[in-house]
């Protein structure tokens, strides 16, 4: 399956795939297997690729993750954003998103609401305190308003840097 969501982030930073090959120290064809789903990164690979694009390395694993299973039509929301707050990934988003619209934008440029203006400054707030935070926000939808139950957290690489936050939100209730 192709990785639109990496050819996505390599474009946002005006990569060619052979300038993401060169600093990651494999072949562009490797790497373009890769981003066709032909291929499956090694754990260093992957961690060189995500070190230069600015993801977590795990987002790899999450594309073939059993997990996905469980989370199909729950009312959870995961995500992960890089330190400028571009959504990096994410996994079952509201109706409203497409994956492939949202990969590269902050909350404000998908939406400008208070949700996500109050979205992004909980995120703020994970990159400054260097914590994780939890709490209650709610997002003007084309089904209504949709409280959610945000948990966000710092997102470290493999040196233990903050690299982005990563975010759980579950739809508590609905307003009509």
């Amino acid at each position: 399956m192709k990785r639109e969501w990496l050819i996505h982030l390599r474009k946002r930073k005006n990569y060619t795939q052979k300038q993401v090959a060169t600093m990651a120290f494999i072949d562009r064809s490797y790497y373009a297997q890769i981003e066709s789903g032909e291929r499956s990164p090694s754990d260093d690979v992957a961690k060189s690729i995500a070190n230069i694009l600015e993801f977590h390395y795990s987002t790899f694993s999450l594309d073939e993750n059993p997990f996905e299973y469980s989370l199909v039509n729950s009312p959870m929301i995961l995500a992960h954003c890089d330190t400028s707050l571009r959504y990096t990934w994410i996994y079952n988003p509201h109706q409203d998103f497409q994956t492939g619209l949202v990969i590269g934008k902050t909350d404000v440029e998908i939406d400008d609401n208070e949700g996500t203006a109050a979205l992004m400054e909980l995120k703020r707030d994970v990159l400054t305190k260097e914590a994780p935070i939890r709490r209650k926000i709610t997002f003007p939808l084309s089904n209504g308003f949709i409280l959610y139950d945000v948990f966000a957290q710092p997102l470290y690489n493999s040196e233990n840097q903050i690299i982005g936050v990563a975010t759980s939100s579950t739809e508590m209730e609905q307003e009509y």
